[in-house]
């Protein structure tokens, strides 16, 4: 298996889908469509979650390396993180939600470029950030309204000032794009495919299609090369197999919430929490973990 022929295939077959989906009058899917909310919760129940499903394994290896025996350590303080994160966003929702949007910024823009060697420079977590903010500043700029009400869902008002930043800002996603990488046509494919995404589609379903269908599928082939380097199917069953367990576990939990909060909210509203509450709770945890394993590695 050739990860990064894998993963050109896989972006260039992303792109074209979305020219498919601009050329015709798909759009209408955002009003057409019943219970889209739902669909979007389901997709990034399953294959949204599934690419952070091997953080156990993940876990033990870094226990390993401080010379932990007791796996229940790692669990331990993986919830507790996942529960400060929510803890603080109900008493502090704007910083809250602001680190979540620079600190995933700089995920989407690391983990979708680790596939490949690129330029190791100073200023290459600065680029990582840039790249990544492509997932956050096109629905601001395309669907501003929606995606405010968002924020507003989440617990937080805001007012877009001046939108000229905002278009600044996604100069400078696209120049990281160019920097980082020594084929920009590869990378600046999923650059454009985020945002024709955000152009078509509202905010949650433009959101979704790139965290399942680009972010977590990409991640997913990482692990999976790591699983099994020579044999894809293998590894595809082994992934499937050790991610199933803790993917389980936080589908159950997800829809458990979703459902205590139906009693307070609507159901697009209570399910628009769960996600991004959900997920800001797993990705702190997630990136930490990344990092130090990173960082021991070395």
């Amino acid at each position: 298996m050739n990860l990064y022929k894998t993963n050109k295939k896989h972006s260039v077959i992303l792109f074209f889908v979305t020219l498919i989906l601009l050329a015709s009058d798909s759009f209408n899917l955002n009003y057409e469509i019943a219970f889209l909310t739902i669909i979007c919760f389901f997709l990034i129940l399953t294959i949204g979650v599934t690419h952070g499903a091997l953080d156990n394994l993940k876990g033990y290896k870094l226990l390993k390396i401080y010379g932990i025996k007791k796996k229940y350590i790692f669990y331990s303080i993986y919830i507790i993180l996942s529960l400060f994160t929510i803890l603080f966003w109900f008493l502090f929702p704007l910083l809250t939600l602001a680190l979540f949007l620079f600190v995933a910024s700089y995920h989407f823009g690391k983990e979708d470029s680790n596939f490949e060697k690129f330029k190791k420079t100073k200023l290459i977590g600065l680029c990582f950030f840039f790249k990544g903010s492509i997932v956050i500043l096109a629905p601001l700029i395309f669907h501003t309204e929606e995606t405010l009400k968002i924020f507003e869902i989440l617990g937080v008002q805001l007012k877009i000032a001046n939108i000229d930043i905002l278009f600044i800002l996604l100069a400078l996603s696209l120049l990281s794009n160019i920097f980082i990488d020594n084929n920009t046509k590869f990378y600046l494919l999923d650059w454009i495919t985020v945002l024709i995404l955000n152009i078509i589609f509202f905010p949650l379903v433009a959101f979704t299609i790139y965290f399942c269908f680009l972010h977590s599928v990409r991640h997913s082939l990482s692990l999976i090369y790591e699983l099994n380097k020579n044999n894809f199917k293998k590894g595809f069953k082994d992934f499937i197999k050790k991610a199933l367990p803790l993917t389980m576990i936080t589908a159950v939990l997800y829809l458990f919430v979703a459902f205590l909060l139906t009693n307070s909210y609507s159901l697009d509203d209570a399910i628009l929490k769960v996600i991004f509450i959900g997920l800001a709770s797993l990705t702190f945890p997630h990136i930490l973990l990344e990092y130090l394993l990173e960082k021991n590695e070395k």
